[in-house]
């Protein structure tokens, strides 16, 4: 990691991306100044109207006309497992479906092995360079989820890893308690028993523990029926903890408007999403999280209904998904082209996608996502011409200077 500074003083010769304009769609940035004082935002806009004193308090930071957008946020991630599955991807070069080799013990429950054998200092050390790939992208907050241990004991080691990878990098980290991920081999046939152990045991006892900000499920047809998903939402509403959704990735299985009733910050993936799906999360304020890497590595042919989800006011994040199985991607603004190319996202609603709705997707609206007068300092500086830039290249990592938390942290990491 690499050594951070204070981000405190005067940031100036900037252009400032236009968040109001990026999100009716336009892509535009105006010349501007922003002050950080003790790691917080205390003005942005102009320079002309720069409050008085905020010129000469702590140092001048020259920003050399760099294009400045908010800190990136990678709202969906599995990023602490063990092992990998290359193997996987082979077999599915040569035809196997992604329930195929689920069925066939891969899959999830591959990970499944890997992860309940490796200690927490390996899960970490694991975690840590693919962690660094993603900041170096400039993200400044992202969620990682559990998942890959099925046990309460593989479970607390990975959302443990998940909390100490946000205090060591200075990152802003949201945990998901993502228990009712798969079926473990031990509670084969009996999946209402194992989410009993999800709702009764598990999630409890991680929560009381304070490792979990929201609770996940993935309801589908090699997942969770949607009764078992209801019974996780029950659980996790009783414990005052909100919750997401795996939903609709492979059919429609009604999980998005399960999910909507219960207020979920999210539902993720979403190709087979419905209009009452739709409908449900417009009335719930839910956001769509689109996940353009597991559909370009599972080479799926069914989009998600963007343009309906365009019409209907539903925000859509845009996120990597990192996972070793069907989306080992370690760069959002990877995904950023592949949204706009794949999905059919203009580049202000994809840059809207992995800043402002990202954020509400993580439930950090308030504090991440934009560059506002209060909120703690977190954005990004990139030599760029134009902001369609960042999603116009890909296979080249461009140059910025991020400032994350209130520390500057030279070439992202």
């Amino acid at each position: 990691m690499n050594t951070q500074l204070s981000a405190d003083g005067l940031w100036h010769d900037l252009r400032l991306l236009d968040m109001q304009a990026l999100l009716a769609g336009e892509l535009r940035t105006t010349p501007g100044v922003i002050a950080v004082q003790g790691g917080r935002i205390t003005y942005a806009g102009p320079a002309l109207a720069l409050p008085e004193g905020l010129s000469t308090s702590g140092p001048r930071h020259d920003g050399g006309g760099a294009l400045v957008t908010p800190g990136l946020v990678d709202c969906h991630t599995h990023l602490v497992y063990g092992g990998q599955r290359a193997g996987e991807f082979a077999l599915r070069l040569a035809g196997a479906s992604y329930e195929e080799i689920a069925r066939a013990g891969g899959g999830i429950v591959s990970t499944v092995r890997a992860t309940r054998e490796a200690s927490e200092e390996a899960l970490l050390a694991a975690a840590a360079p693919r962690l660094e790939q993603l900041l170096a992208d400039g993200v400044t907050a992202i969620e990682i989820k559990s998942g890959y241990g099925l046990e309460l004991a593989a479970e607390r080691r990975q959302l443990r890893v998940a909390r100490a990878l946000g205090e060591r990098h200075g990152v802003t980290v949201k945990t998901s308690f993502l228990g009712a991920h798969a079926l473990p081999p031990e509670f084969a046939g009996r999946a209402d028993d194992y989410i009993a152990q999800v709702c009764d045991h598990m999630l409890p006892a991680l929560a009381d523990e304070g490792l979990v900000d929201a609770v996940d499920a993935f309801c589908e047809r090699i997942g969770f029926t949607l009764a078992q998903t209801e019974r996780v939402f029950q659980a996790a509403e009783r414990l005052g903890l909100p919750v997401k959704l795996h939903a609709e990735q492979l059919s429609d299985m009604d999980g998005a408007a399960l999910a909507a009733r219960y207020g979920a910050l999210s539902c993720d993936h979403v190709e087979h999403l419905s209009p009452r799906g739709i409908a449900a999360m417009r009335d719930a304020g839910s956001v769509a999280v689109l996940l353009p890497g597991a559909y370009y590595a599972l080479r799926d042919t069914h989009l998600p209904p963007v343009e309906a989800l365009r019409e209907a006011g539903v925000p859509m994040a845009v996120s990597t998904d990192h996972n070793p199985g069907t989306s080992p991607a370690l760069s959002l603004l990877l995904m950023l082209n592949m949204a706009c190319t794949l999905f059919r996202l203009t580049v202000a609603e994809a840059l809207a996608g992995v800043t402002v709705h990202a954020a509400r997707a993580l439930g950090l609206q308030a504090t991440h996502g934009r560059i506002a007068t209060g909120v703690p300092a977190n954005f990004v500086l990139w030599q760029l011409q134009e902001p369609a830039e960042l999603a116009y290249w890909f296979g080249q990592r461009p140059a910025c200077r991020v400032v994350r938390q209130g520390r500057i942290v030279e070439g992202g990491r």
